[in-house]
């Protein structure tokens, strides 16, 4: 797994936490839940990240 994908995935993740607090900084529900979805989607990716290490190793 390149380090060019984690990197991509946690800046992914951290988007997502971004747009969830600005969602609930301006009280838009659609926003927040866009972020927890970002994050939710990246946690995936880094999921699979970990497990192809696992068997690279």
């Amino acid at each position: 797994m390149g380090i060019g994908d984690k990197a991509k995935h946690a800046a992914e993740d951290a988007a997502g936490h971004v747009k969830e607090g600005v969602g609930k900084a301006t009280d838009n529900e659609k926003l927040e839940a866009e972020g927890k979805t970002d994050q939710a989607k990246a946690d995936l990716k880094q999921a699979g990240d970990k497990a192809k290490d696992a068997f690279e190793h």
